[in-house]
C-alpha cells in the first residue's frame, strides 16, 4: 500500500458524506485514508462545574471527531486502513500541508461553500483546489 487519500472532516453530516466517498475511493485504490480535523489553536480551558473539574482542548476535541468519523468508515470498510488526525491551522492549509507530508495521491473535500457569497469570498474547498500538491475531488454534498 503506497498510496494515501485524504480527507476533511468537520463533524457535520456533509462532511460525513464527503468521507465515505473518500472511503470508497480508498478502498478501490487500496490506499491509506487519513481522516483529518483542523482546529484552530491548541486552546486549553479548565472548566470547574461542583467538584468536578474538566479540562477542554481544542486539539484533543479535534483528535476525537476524527477518530469517530475514522471508526464508523472502518465499519463501513472493514478492509480500510485509515487513520484519524488532528492538524492545528485553518483548514485549508492543514489538508494541503498533510497532502504535501503525506506525499497523499487525492484530497477529498465537500463543496459546502462554494455557492452564493462563499464561491466569490473562497471557501475551504476552492482554495485546496488551487493550492494542493496533488488530485482534489469535491463531492457535491451540499444541495
Amino acid at each position: 500500500m503506497t498510496e494515501c487519500v485524504i480527507v476533511g472532516v468537520d463533524g457535520g453530516d456533509t462532511a460525513f458524506r464527503a468521507a465515505s466517498r473518500a472511503a470508497a475511493l480508498a478502498m478501490s485504490l487500496d490506499a491509506e485514508l487519513i481522516v483529518l480535523t483542523a482546529h484552530a489553536r491548541d486552546n486549553n480551558e479548565i472548566v470547574k462545574v461542583g467538584g468536578d473539574t474538566w479540562e477542554l482542548n481544542d486539539a484533543d476535541q479535534a483528535q476525537r471527531l476524527a477518530a469517530h468519523v475514522a471508526a464508523k468508515l472502518g465499519l463501513e470498510h472493514p478492509d480500510l486502513s485509515v487513520r484519524a488526525l488532528a492538524v492545528q491551522g485553518k483548514p485549508q492549509d492543514a489538508l494541503t500541508q498533510e497532502a504535501a507530508r503525506s506525499k497523499a495521491t487525492l484530497l477529498v473535500v465537500g463543496n459546502v461553500g462554494m455557492r452564493g457569497l462563499g464561491r466569490l469570498l473562497g471557501s475551504v474547498a476552492s482554495s485546496v483546489a488551487h493550492n494542493a500538491p496533488c488530485d482534489v475531488l469535491i463531492v457535491k454534498t451540499a444541495k
